[in-house]
């Protein structure tokens, strides 16, 4: 057995992203103790630049020791009891996920679906609000990453608001690459990821609770059934104030990474990092059009960060991504569920989203088309 070097590859599919250069330095850098004193100074500081990236004054602001989907098991775990009607939005993926979730912890799932590729509808959803007076949250997801189309969050929050319900809302691919404003748009919890637009690596989810969640939990007749994602007893580690009680080790050069990515973000400007995934989106567009391939997610839907196309007819769909894997050491993604084998997720997020990386994607496609003809 040796020592591990990957290739280096340039990662343009769903996630996780090109981690830049500035965060792996900062992950190399010494390993120092969770409950030291240095280290608690600079988990404040994660937090209060979390709540900027989320656009949130929530106390309850930090980042979950575990990938997105431990940010959607927080979630579900805290504000899901046995019994809960809760309306679940499906589009894609990552709605049928949040479903699992639901039944898992003992909740009645309602669902409202839309078509694969279509953002969350307004509409169904208020019908189904309307057709349960019971229900108690309504879940659905900003940016799903399976389709990279983009539902309106701040209508669907209102929706929910206007019937009685608190939110749960997926931004595992939105924080950072797309509008997203969690206090004006009244989301009431929210999970992201580390690995996407925020340019590090995989391993951190963070996570945002508003008073109305918080009641939620606060008033749970039974305890949250995972003890490792019970958020009463994280916050005694993550909470205000220099004391903090063990709850668990931190993944302690892993949060380095994202302070980095996080200090990155203040540099840049969260609205001109939403700016540049925008920007770089209509240039890969442009791109792809010219090759004659169109967009799954109609104009105005569309995740700028995530651009599923569909794979021109006659071309083959794993010859194309391994010949960009293993010649230009290029990924992409390849299509999930109903649309595997008929799309390429095509990612342009944090670090990732740079003008040379759509030049090499677009002039990739065009070798690899031509030599095919």
């Amino acid at each position: 057995m040796r020592s591990f070097n990957p290739p280096v590859r340039t990662l343009m599919g769903p996630g996780p992203a090109d981690v830049h250069p500035r965060i792996l330095q900062a992950m190399a850098r010494p390993t120092i103790g969770h409950l030291d004193p240095a280290f608690i100074g600079m988990m404040d500081e994660v937090k209060d630049a979390l709540k900027y990236a989320f656009q949130t004054e929530n106390e309850l602001t930090m980042p979950v020791s575990a990938p997105g989907s431990a940010g959607m098991e927080t979630c579900f775990a805290n504000l899901v009891e046995p019994g809960d009607k809760v309306i679940v939005c499906i589009n894609g993926v990552f709605g049928n996920r949040m479903k699992e979730n639901v039944v898992r912890f003992g909740g009645e799932a309602v669902v409202v679906e839309d078509s694969w590729g279509e953002a969350v509808s307004a509409d169904k959803l208020e019908q189904a609000l309307k057709d349960n007076p019971d229900a108690k949250i309504v879940a659905f997801v900003h940016a799903e990453t399976s389709t990279g189309a983009q539902s309106d969050a701040k209508t669907l929050c209102k929706l929910a608001h206007d019937y009685d319900c608190i939110t749960i809302v997926d931004a595992v691919t939105s924080l950072a690459g797309s509008e997203l404003r969690v206090d004006e748009w009244e989301i009431d919890a929210i999970y992201s990821g580390s690995q996407k637009c925020l340019s590090a690596m995989p391993g951190i989810s963070p996570i945002s609770f508003g008073e109305r969640a918080i009641k939620k939990l606060s008033n749970r007749k039974t305890p949250v059934a995972s003890w490792f994602l019970d958020l009463n007893l994280v916050m005694a580690y993550w909470g205000e104030g220099k004391k903090r009680a063990y709850h668990h080790t931190a993944p302690v050069n892993t949060l380095y990474g994202l302070h980095e990515s996080l200090v990155m973000l203040t540099e840049e400007g969260l609205e001109n990092a939403w700016a540049r995934h925008t920007k770089n989106h209509l240039e890969l567009k442009a791109g792809l059009e010219s090759l004659g391939m169109s967009f799954v997610v109609k104009e105005g839907d569309r995740l700028p960060q995530l651009n599923t196309v569909w794979i021109p007819e006659g071309v083959d769909d794993a010859m194309v991504r391994s010949t960009l894997l293993n010649d230009y050491n290029l990924e992409v993604g390849a299509g999930l569920g109903a649309l595997a084998g008929k799309v390429w997720r095509i990612g342009l997020m944090g670090y990732s989203s740079r003008k040379e990386n759509i030049i090499l994607c677009t002039s990739a496609l065009k070798e690899i088309f031509d030599s095919a003809k």
